[in-house]
């Protein structure tokens, strides 16, 4: 697979070659790289843009970007930054709230505040089932658009 990697602003967002695939942008924040790099990765391959960020404050300055189109976001309840993973997830409510988003992590001890935030489902659980998480955000971009039509 060949990537092409463009940048907006400080921002360095990859995408796969392939014309025919799915186009939709999904932000990857967590902040253990190699785990980052292979979901993103494997999301690339099944034809998504993907933006990666390592913590809440790299995704906030991807979420202010007004010509970088999000439509989902998969993000550890346990990133560093100024906000964690569910204080991220309340600002995306309260600013963005088109946007679709899955939480990740060993999260079952705040399950319900999990559920709160994510209408479609608390969350799905790491290390990650690859096919899981494209099924998962395809469901959640098909309901939105279902949803606005």
């Amino acid at each position: 697979m060949r990537l092409f990697k463009r940048r907006l602003g400080s921002i360095e967002v990859a995408e796969s070659a392939d014309p025919s695939s799915e186009r939709s942008t999904i932000l990857v924040v967590d902040g253990e790289v190699l785990v980052r790099h292979a979901i993103a990765d494997y999301l690339r391959s099944c034809g998504y843009v993907v933006v990666e960020g390592a913590n809440s404050d790299e995704a906030l300055a991807v979420l202010e970007q007004p010509n970088l189109p999000v439509e989902a976001i998969l993000c550890d309840v346990a990133i560093a930054g100024s906000l964690n993973g569910f204080q991220l997830v309340h600002w995306v409510k309260e600013h963005r709230p088109e946007l679709q988003v899955i939480l990740s992590g060993n999260i079952s001890h705040a399950a319900d505040a999990a559920a709160d935030l994510c209408e479609q489902g608390p969350h799905v659980q790491r290390p990650y089932d690859p096919q899981g998480v494209v099924d998962y955000i395809k469901r959640l971009i098909a309901g939105r658009e279902r949803n606005s039509g």
